[in-house]
């Protein structure tokens, strides 16, 4: 178990997950957990964001919650629901009991109390699914609460998220106030596909992270496929830098690279020739349109392998 007392802690037990951390975002997590502030993570995707959340809960030991955003998610659909088929079983069997309860009444305004004595049972906790946001708030044990592709939701939703990181406290009108047992470490990711409101970047740390160099690639690489040998290591990351300063629909990710240097290991290549690139840059490009401009631009893949 790794003491992280600096950022450099974070770095090693980064590693020790496979995860290179660069010193920037080692600083920025760092802080976050000192002065209890949520991270904001943006930049492309497939640049590793979402792998970040997922190895600080494993560095931390903590457990993940993700609330995955998208158009159209509100409140209810991230805190909590009822499970109506729940209260409609229980109430078939109370139903019987109830009857009996107002069977010596006649007059109906009484009757109808003594039935409205009963809400309370139908809506108490037992009846209550927690969504990841009530559920990093209730947690007895502290968690990490990844906020996933929070620039896919609406702004109305972005604006109840504020509400909620502010203190952590959520109202739920057949219960009362609910306020966080343990404060989650909480990280949001954004593929900037709209800007964030400043409201919520003020209350937030700020992260960007972008596709790796090639010297960086190259140890990543090292790392998560050992087995794929030095030279076509090296022409493999050029082809991906290569590729991703062309204008393409989706450039190749992180883990798109590392699925294609498997598949080179797989096929036992020792050198990257023009006819393997061309057989396996599907598994790096997952866009016909895209394909078809890294083949027009096949001279400038070739010129990169050359020089690497």
């Amino acid at each position: 178990m790794f003491h992280l007392n600096k950022p450099d802690d974070l770095k090693k037990a980064f590693y020790a997950e496979k995860y290179l951390l660069a010193d920037n975002a080692a600083l920025v997590l760092f802080l976050a957990g000192e002065i209890n502030k949520p991270v904001l993570v943006e930049g492309p995707a497939g640049a590793g964001k979402t792998d970040l959340a997922r190895v600080l809960a494993r560095t931390l030991g903590r457990r993940l919650i993700r609330l995955q955003c998208y158009e159209g998610l509100d409140e209810g659909k991230a805190l909590y629901e009822w499970q109506y088929g729940k209260q409609l079983l229980y109430s078939q069997i109370l139903k019987d009991k109830i009857a009996a309860t107002i069977s010596d009444e006649s007059d109906l305004a009484e009757a109808m109390e003594r039935v409205f004595a009963f809400e309370d049972v139908f809506f108490s906790e037992r009846f209550l699914q927690p969504r990841p946001l009530l559920e990093a708030i209730t947690s007895t044990e502290p968690a990490v609460l990844l906020v996933d592709e929070v620039d896919k939701s609406d702004p109305e939703f972005e604006a109840f998220l504020l509400e909620v990181l502010s203190d952590f406290t959520v109202s739920i009108p057949e219960l009362g106030t609910v306020s966080a047992k343990t404060m989650p470490r909480v990280v949001l990711t954004s593929n900037s596909s709209r800007e964030m409101s400043d409201a919520l970047k003020r209350r937030c740390l700020h992260l960007y992270l972008d596709f790796p160099d090639r010297e960086t690639e190259m140890e990543i690489i090292r790392l998560k496929v050992p087995d794929l040998g030095e030279t076509v290591a090296h022409q493999a990351t050029a082809v991906v830098d290569a590729l991703r300063h062309m204008s393409l629909k989706k450039s190749p990710s992180i883990s798109e690279t590392l699925d294609w240097a498997a598949a080179l290991v797989s096929l036992c290549v020792e050198h990257l020739s023009d006819d393997v690139l061309d057989r396996t840059l599907s598994v790096l490009l997952k866009y016909e349109r895209d394909l078809a401009q890294a083949r027009e631009k096949r001279s400038e893949l070739t010129r990169a392998m050359g020089k690497a």
